[in-house]
């Protein structure tokens, strides 16, 4: 069933209301804009209270009167509406006022002064041009940043489209800067493309899915360049991705960046949305669908992380359940409970006490437990077994034995059954302590395992992606003989700039700060003389990756954010949790969380 909807932006300004169809169509969506002026989305923009009658968008279309329409040749056209609802217009000037106050506490001193603003450096302005060249626009309006912006670079392939993992540093910078609007749209458009009909060699995967990115293409209308052209957001789910890999990680950022906003801007009327609530719970429903597995971590195959290629992550890997944690707990803060979500807000406090458990105990690496695991018993057959996953000690390799330090640990990179991967991959114990996986004494040592192992993890660019780096045979065999994944090179114990933001979120957190301050001032040293390149290679990350991208967009804005949130600590909270209190309490109740069978004298085995 279709329907169509006339609604009034009153987000826009009061001289100029923007008039748009929303077109709502079950199960496929549309997003363009054309170059005649008319503009065509999916979904309606309505929350739940809207719907009750607190509505901040006006319905009814007596309620706002077109005076004019201009167009221009490729340009997006302009409507102007007069709006008689004096209420609203009220309520308007307190939502703007608040966000003044907002960017007041953000930049310091009085909105539109540098009073009490801390002055920035010819490197930050340096990289605030680069990032705002790397803008994308669509019908008008920013709506992200394209990977990387080489002007030497003849054959971009896909770094000329806007990926959601990889804005997701962009945004975070814009917000901490105060300019909210793109990351707004970024969030609006992406959530039209969830829904967007996708089909790989005849399958479709689920309704839930997130492109890994997306693209600004400009087409004739009807394919007959007489009628002049549009303007058409143009997705890739995977389908056209070198080695077809699942972005599995998109819908996680979408939600961590969607509370992240709301708590930077104070609008929550944005999370409230029907089609963002409903968003949400189509990514909710792929990840906590019921399986084969028998473990609560997420089973996805290799790639489907900021690791893109074959690694050896295939499995449960930490990358992908950190920010699985994370996307959980956001989700349980945005959600309506009134809207129908109680039962999945259920489901959510279950996988998380079930998540923390299985990370927290099983994940978990540190001096003594790595003596356990190297006297190990093996194939031990009961509910009781200490060795529950057949582990054997002969696993445990010499580097690693030379290598744990005496004080500190860290999550080992993947668990499955006879199989422990004892590399450490830097996003997935960064994002541990973001989400509060970690309990904090958890956190507290994967900083000072860092601290302790500095030249190696750290060294001359921060930071290690992963370490050791997989060489000879195992090269050959895990990742199929990769030339781009030789050893200390990209995935494969490359240094990764962008990781930069990420370690300073969890050092601010952990009131670390001089940790961070300690690599952005390594960073500093290199990043614009290198050109601002995506990764660097070497064991001590010296030379600038072999194929490495310049002008590298999360590059740029991962320093920027470092910088930004060093000087606005308190900022970091948009990003972070504590322990979950859920998990603590239940923990409290029964330690072992171990679920006993007694067998019953009227059970028969047949």
């Amino acid at each position: 069933m279709n329907s169509t909807l006339r609604l009034v932006d009153v987000s826009a300004p009061l001289g100029c209301r923007q008039c748009a169809y929303f077109h709502r169509n079950v199960g496929a969506g549309e997003a363009s804009c054309r170059s005649d002026g008319s503009i065509s989305a999916s979904f309606c923009g309505l929350s739940w209270r809207q719907q009750r009658g607190l509505n901040a968008w006006t319905l009814r279309s007596s309620c706002a009167r077109v005076v004019k329409r201009r167009w221009r040749d490729r340009q997006t056209c302009g409507i102007h509406c007069e709006l008689k609802n004096v209420a609203e217009q009220e309520c308007l000037l307190d939502n703007e006022s608040i966000l003044a106050n907002r960017k007041v506490l953000l930049h310091g001193g009085q909105n539109g002064s540098s009073d009490g603003a801390v002055a920035e450096s010819n490197l930050e302005r340096e990289a605030w041009d680069l990032l705002r060249d790397a803008v994308v626009t669509y019908c008008g309006e920013p709506v992200g940043t394209i990977a990387a912006n080489d002007p030497t670079d003849p054959h971009p392939l896909n770094y000329d489209q806007v990926f959601i993992r990889d804005f997701i540093p962009s945004a975070i910078a814009f917000l901490l800067k105060g300019e909210t609007e793109i990351v707004r749209n970024f969030l609006l458009h992406t959530l039209q493309l969830q829904s967007w009909e996708k089909t790989v060699d005849c399958y479709c995967p689920g309704q839930g899915l997130m492109p890994a990115s997306f693209k600004v293409r400009t087409v004739y209308l009807d394919g007959d360049e007489t009628k002049g052209t549009e303007e058409i957001l143009d997705p890739d789910f995977g389908e056209a991705a070198i080695g077809r890999v699942a972005p599995v990680d998109s819908g996680l950022w979408w939600i961590i960046l969607l509370r992240a906003y709301g708590k930077c801007t104070g609008d929550i009327s944005l999370q409230e949305r029907v089609d963002v609530q409903t968003g949400i719970k189509m990514i909710l429903k792929v990840c906590l669908a019921d399986g084969f597995d028998m473990f609560p971590t997420l089973l996805v195959t290799d790639g489907s992380c900021m690791i893109d290629r074959r690694m050896g992550i295939h499995g449960h890997p930490l990358e992908i359940q950190a920010l699985f944690y994370q996307a959980l707990r956001c989700a349980r803060e945005i959600l309506v409970p009134e809207d129908g979500a109680g039962d999945l807000i259920r489901q959510i406090n279950a996988r998380l006490a079930a998540l923390s458990f299985h990370i927290q105990e099983y994940y978990w690496l540190d001096i003594s437990k790595v003596n356990e695991i190297y006297r190990y018993k093996t194939e031990e057959y009961s509910t009781e077994a200490v060795n529950k996953f057949n582990i054997y000690p002969e696993q445990v390799s010499q580097w690693l034995l030379d290598w744990m330090p005496e004080t500190g640990g860290y999550f080992i990179g993947n668990l499955q059954p006879a199989h422990m991967d004892f590399r450490w991959f830097a996003l997935g114990n960064m994002w541990s302590i973001c989400s509060g996986l970690a309990t904090e004494n958890q956190a507290e040592d994967i900083l000072k395992l860092v601290e302790s192992k500095w030249d190696d993890l750290i060294a001359t660019m921060p930071m290690k992606i992963c370490f050791p780096a997989l060489t000879e045979d195992e090269w050959r065999i895990i990742t199929g003989a990769d030339p781009k994944n030789t050893a200390w090179s990209y995935h494969n114990g490359g240094s990764w700039p962008t990781l930069l933001w990420q370690f300073t979120t969890a050092c601010i957190k952990m009131n670390r700060p001089d940790l961070a301050e300690r690599a952005i001032e390594i960073a500093e040293k290199r990043l614009s003389r290198d050109r601002w390149p995506e990764y660097y290679d070497t064991k001590k990350g010296r030379f600038i990756g072999k194929q490495a991208r310049l002008y590298q967009t999360w590059s740029i804005a991962g320093y920027l954010t470092s910088k930004l949130l060093s000087k606005n600590p308190d900022a970091a909270n948009w990003l972070t949790c504590e322990e979950d209190d859920h998990y603590a309490i239940l923990l409290e109740a029964n330690p072992n969380l171990k679920r006993k069978f007694k067998a019953s004298p009227n059970i028969f085995v047949v």
